[in-house]
Formats: C-alpha cells, sequence, structure tokens
C-alpha cells in the first residue's frame, strides 16, 4: 500500500502558484509580457553581477564561477522541463532568464573594454 505524502508548505505556495500562473498566462500577451519582465529580472542580475565584481577586483573569479554555476542549473532545469510537455510556460520564462543574464554579462563586458 503506497501512502500519498502529505503537500508541504513549499508545494502549495510555489508548485501550486506556478500552476495557477500557467493558467493566468494562457493568453499570449500575459505570457509574452511576464517573459520580457523575467527578461529584464535576468538582464538587471547579470549586470549587477558584472558591475559588482569590476569594483572589487579581488571577486572576479568568484562572481565567475556562481554565474557559471547558476546558468548550468537553469540548464539542467530547463532540460528536465522540456521532456514535460505542461511545462513550456516554466522552460520559456528559464530561457529567457537565461538570455537575460547572457545579454546583462555581455554588455558588462563590453563595457569593461
Amino acid at each position: 500500500m503506497v501512502i500519498k505524502p502529505q503537500k508541504t508548505k513549499f508545494q502549495i505556495y510555489i508548485v501550486d502558484n506556478v500552476k495557477t500562473l500557467n493558467l493566468w498566462a494562457n493568453n499570449p500577451w500575459r505570457k509574452y509580457s511576464l517573459a520580457l519582465i523575467v527578461f529584464f529580472i535576468g538582464y538587471f542580475f547579470g549586470s549587477s553581477l558584472g558591475m559588482i565584481s569590476a569594483v572589487f577586483e579581488l571577486m572576479d573569479p568568484i562572481s565567475a564561477l556562481v554565474s557559471v554555476i547558476f546558468i548550468e542549473v537553469l540548464i539542467k532545469l530547463r532540460r528536465s522541463f522540456s521532456f514535460n510537455k505542461n511545462q513550456k510556460f516554466l522552460t520559456l520564462l528559464i530561457d529567457f532568464l537565461r538570455i537575460g543574464l547572457f545579454y546583462g554579462f555581455f554588455t558588462e563586458g563590453l563595457k569593461l573594454l
């Protein structure tokens, strides 16, 4: 006999809200506006990390390690969500976050030249 585990607060707040967000984003305008917001959040974090590491010249290897680890985690999440057809919206958000991070790193790299 298999006992179904109870729902934790994390599952109620996060997982169920992602499902609600997916239902809310059926409208293409909502979907792409939320994706654009996530892109700008990724750009903000990418450019902020570049500026912080440029000011404290000692943190360049650490910030590079943190950014590579974060991007690799996003790639692993994308691979796990790409097999599930119901998680296309979450895959879209992860992709836009990654593109925003890359774009932020790229523009900060151009500023430092």
